[in-house]
């Protein structure tokens, strides 16, 4: 491809060298450092002029360090003369933060959006939003890419008794999400209401569905500590569920999270690398990672070849 350079943040360059061998691409040289002072200095390592620039760029580790870092590569991208800037965010920073639900509250998701369209960024790629709404929060194009085609090809392959299984949200925020992959699978659909006293500790779980003998499937957008989903696997087999198995987008797991999965009744937990997992996966046995470069490498194609992202929802070639 012509007049495409893509360059790789320090938050996941794993996933930016699989994204650009995706595309028969070199990553684009970028040298970051820190000065004493703790400051972010970023030097782009060749000429961006006209070029159709794609930034890779996930909000995990030090995810404040990860943003500033983001936000001072597409402004020395536009400064340098790129004819488009395209962030890459496979997960997206603050984005739980997307609604005033309490007095004196941030909207910082709007906050965040507002940077990013500031420092020059003229599209936005990025997976699974905690909340949709965020897309407007934005006055440029935003791509909402999905993982469900890679979690539907990774339950048919791994799971011999799928059609004998019940997709669980683990809340109300997510029935959408888990409606969609049941209905996918043509199999059953629950539910589990919760109710929290405070961030990070369920208080109460009600199951809404029927996951006796069978195969259960907690499909989730993120899990950072892990109290929701260990909880709601409890739940679950006490409802009578056979194995229990966890799918989320994106494995923040801070905390006790990886403790408490070693600790829970999963079977397995899977998530997506959006977020490098490869330390973990050394200290907890039960997380699978699935690789979503491809569904990333494919948006990033479609969109400099001015091409519906859109396709990419329900068809990626995986």
């Amino acid at each position: 491809m012509a007049n495409i350079k893509i360059f790789g943040g320090s938050s996941h360059q794993d996933l930016s060298q699989k994204i650009a061998d995706r595309l028969g691409l070199e990553l684009g040289k970028v040298v970051t450092k820190k000065f004493s002072n703790q400051e972010t200095c970023v030097e782009i390592g060749e000429s961006v002029r006209g070029e159709d620039v794609y930034i890779v760029q996930s909000g995990c580790g030090e995810i404040n360090d990860s943003l500033m870092e983001l936000l001072i590569m597409i402004d020395a991208c536009k400064i340098a003369s790129a004819s488009r800037v395209t962030a890459v965010i496979p997960c997206f920073p603050y984005a739980r933060q997307d609604k005033k639900d309490k007095g004196g509250a941030p909207i910082s998701a709007k906050l965040v959006a507002n940077m990013l369209s500031v420092a020059g960024a003229d599209h936005i790629i990025t997976m699974d939003l905690h909340a949709s709404q965020i897309q407007g929060f934005f006055d440029i194009p935003v791509d909402n890419l999905y993982a469900e085609p890679a979690v539907l090809k990774w339950i048919r392959e791994n799971i011999s008794e799928w059609r004998n299984c019940t997709v669980v949200s683990p809340d109300a925020g997510g029935a959408k999400r888990a409606t969609s992959i049941a209905h996918r699978l043509h199999v059953a659909f629950a539910l589990i209401h919760k109710e929290r006293k405070k961030a990070n500790e369920v208080d109460r779980m009600v199951l809404v569905g029927d996951v006796k003998d069978r195969v259960a499937i907690l499909v989730d957008d993120m899990a950072d500590t892990c109290g929701t989903i260990c909880h709601a696997a409890d739940k679950l087999l006490t409802a009578g569920a056979a194995r229990v198995y966890a799918i989320l987008t994106h494995g923040i797991f801070s905390g006790p999270a990886l403790a408490r999965i070693n600790s829970a009744c999963f079977e397995a937990v899977v998530v997506t690398n959006t977020i490098p997992q490869e330390g973990k996966m050394k200290h907890c046995s039960k997380i699978q990672a699935i690789d979503i470069s491809m569904i990333l490498a494919e948006a990033i194609k479609r969109t400099h070849n001015g091409e519906s992202v859109s396709y990419l929802f329900s068809h990626v070639p995986l």
